[in-house]
């Protein structure tokens, strides 16, 4: 007797099988998950400004201690001014100034905005302390100082609010809770050389093409790994305003890293490339902003297991 063709075998054949793929929705079409209240401006240029100042206080460092002095004092000085600028932001978007005030009575080390409100009041006062010995020249050894601890904690600056955001249920954030912290270094990097490039004169600035280089491949190489991880969520990233700004991202980055390397010799090249990259790491931060308000609104990146999720998170596979 003929055994009867296994699901390959009718798969080869054209049949098509009798059970429909499964289209899972949430009740009435609504949201599972409740958007973020954030206001784009406010928390997008939050993430910029904040991973340009940590950036910037870790090349500052690096230019200082080469005798780069130009370079390090004007990194210093945009350091304080992103930095404060950034705290501007936080504060708006919060409404009333108090409330930021009233985080730093709880030292919670389990949440990221307890200890991100905490990082920024440490942080803050040794960027403008640095910036202003800078400018001044009076007391260098405290402006040394003030340096040095600007470098240690500007990592973390730069770095911290994808942790923030990732701790959240929104999907596009979510799931990249492992990339994205890498992502935003990256940026911050780029955008920290961009301005190096762009405030610093040409004869000092290897190092900044160097960083934007190796930034711009690693900011490339992430978002890449991105998506793969999101796998159906990766949408978001893709299509919409967020597609736009990523897409746009990814070309000014490369595009001025690229013109970093080969033209940043020259004072106006270097400019123009440090501009891109400033471009292109504030288009990193509202595309992946824009993303994850784009996946909580829409119930099929929240709705679970859906087929390739639970795949990918090692659910049970195909029959």
């Amino acid at each position: 007797m003929t055994p009867a063709p296994g699901p390959s075998a009718r798969r080869r054949r054209g049949e098509r099988a009798m059970v429909p793929r499964a289209d899972f929705q949430s009740y009435y079409g609504r949201p599972v998950i409740k958007a973020p209240s954030w206001a784009a401006t406010d928390i997008a240029g939050y993430f910029f400004l904040g991973g340009l100042a940590g950036a910037g206080s870790v090349l500052a460092a690096g230019a200082h201690l080469t005798g780069r002095t130009r370079t390090a004092n004007a990194l210093k000085v945009s350091s304080a001014a992103a930095v404060s600028l950034s705290a501007a932001a936080l504060v708006h978007d919060l409404g009333r100034p108090e409330r930021f005030a009233n985080m730093l009575r709880v030292f919670k080390p389990t949440s990221p905005m307890s200890m991100g409100s905490w990082l920024l009041s440490v942080y803050g006062p040794s960027a403008a302390v640095a910036a202003s010995t800078a400018v001044t020249g009076r007391l260098p050894r405290l402006g040394t100082a003030a340096t040095g601890a600007a470098a240690l904690l500007g990592p973390v600056v730069a770095t911290y609010t994808a942790v923030l955001a990732a701790d959240t249920a929104v999907p596009a954030w979510h799931d990249v809770h492992r990339e994205l912290p890498y992502l935003f270094a990256a940026s911050a990097t780029a955008a920290a050389a961009g301005m190096a490039l762009v405030t610093g004169p040409a004869r000092e600035n290897a190092p900044a093409r160097c960083a934007a280089c190796l930034a711009a491949v690693a900011d490339l190489a992430v978002s890449s790994a991105a998506e793969r991880r999101l796998g159906i969520v990766a949408e978001t990233w893709r299509q919409g305003r967020a597609g736009s700004l990523l897409r746009a991202a990814r070309v000014l980055t490369a595009g001025g890293a690229l013109t970093a390397a080969v033209l940043g010799r020259r004072h106006e090249a270097a400019a123009v490339a440090g501009l891109a990259l400033l471009a292109g790491s504030v288009c990193t931060r509202l595309g992946v902003f824009a993303a994850g308000i784009a996946s909580a609104h829409d119930p099929r990146y929240t709705v679970v297991p859906q087929r390739e999720r639970c795949n990918g998170a090692g659910g049970a596979p195909d029959a």
